[in-house]
């Protein structure tokens, strides 16, 4: 099994004019993707367990890292402004970096929170939530 260092992982998120955007060195942490999926429960009164039927899937991805106000590319510049966007935009991650054959995850979603950090002693940092609209792709890079 092949295992891979976080340093190889790449996330590319839409700006409001719908051009993919490299977040990646300013990103600390990606998680919630590919994300869960809902069953519905279908027991019946005489059944001796629970039984379930496939649902829809729910992602929410959250993104968190260095606060930065770099015009156009910076995260506060880019997530300040897709927080209030009134679109759906693409989302791209490669979890083990952009290299042939490796898997890649894609999505439409909205920015639902974009906060900023500032603590005692730390530098300033930034998590944003994301709600997928529709589902969660996974490929391979080409």
């Amino acid at each position: 099994m092949a295992k891979f260092d976080s340093s190889l992982s790449d996330f590319w998120l839409d700006n409001t004019s719908g051009t993919p955007v490299d977040l990646t060195a300013y990103l600390t942490d990606v998680s919630g993707l590919p994300g869960p999926r809902n069953l519905n429960e279908i027991t019946a009164l005489g059944d001796s367990g629970s039984k379930f039927h496939p649902g829809l899937q729910n992602a929410t991805p959250s993104i968190s890292g260095h606060y930065d106000t770099t015009a156009s590319t910076g995260p506060d510049v880019m997530l300040g402004a897709l927080r209030t966007h009134t679109g759906a935009l693409s989302l791209e991650y490669y979890p083990a970096g952009k290299t042939s054959g490796y898997p890649s995850y894609t999505a439409e979603c909205w920015v639902t929170d974009y906060t900023i950090s500032s603590t005692v002693g730390s530098h300033v940092t930034f998590t944003a939530s994301l709600q997928v609209d529709g589902v969660v792709t996974k490929g391979t890079v080409a």
